[in-house]
């Protein structure tokens, strides 16, 4: 497949998309991921335990989004300096499709296995 078969301007605006989700959720979900009030007087032993189960979730989707956030900042900065849609392990080009289903994605088939 030849690069200028692919659409980088689409595959950079699903990134820039995703990006602006990723941060908006990160943004509206800070509440949840705060300390968990631990007053035995305002609420029970299995509703603390709730709550910390809930806030220890929270954070956990916040490191997932925070990771995928890198992904995609990493992937932008390549298509700035035109190594976008090469295999960072074997240097070869990451097939379109492949890109199209994951345009952060840094490795071809081959290395992927």
């Amino acid at each position: 497949m030849s690069r200028e078969n692919i659409d980088i301007k689409a595959l950079k605006q699903r990134l820039l998309d995703t990006k602006d989700e990723l941060e908006r959720l990160s943004r509206i979900s800070v509440e949840s991921r705060a300390p968990v009030e631990l007053d035995q007087t305002t609420q029970g032993r299995l509703s603390r335990q709730d709550a910390l189960l809930q806030q220890e979730m929270a954070k956990e989707t916040e490191r997932r989004r925070q990771k995928d956030l890198e992904r995609i900042k990493a992937a932008l900065q390549r298509m700035e300096t035109d190594d976008y849609g090469y295999c960072i392990s074997c240097d070869e080009e990451i097939s379109y499709a492949r890109l199209k289903l994951d345009p952060a994605l840094t490795t071809c088939i081959d290395c992927a296995k």
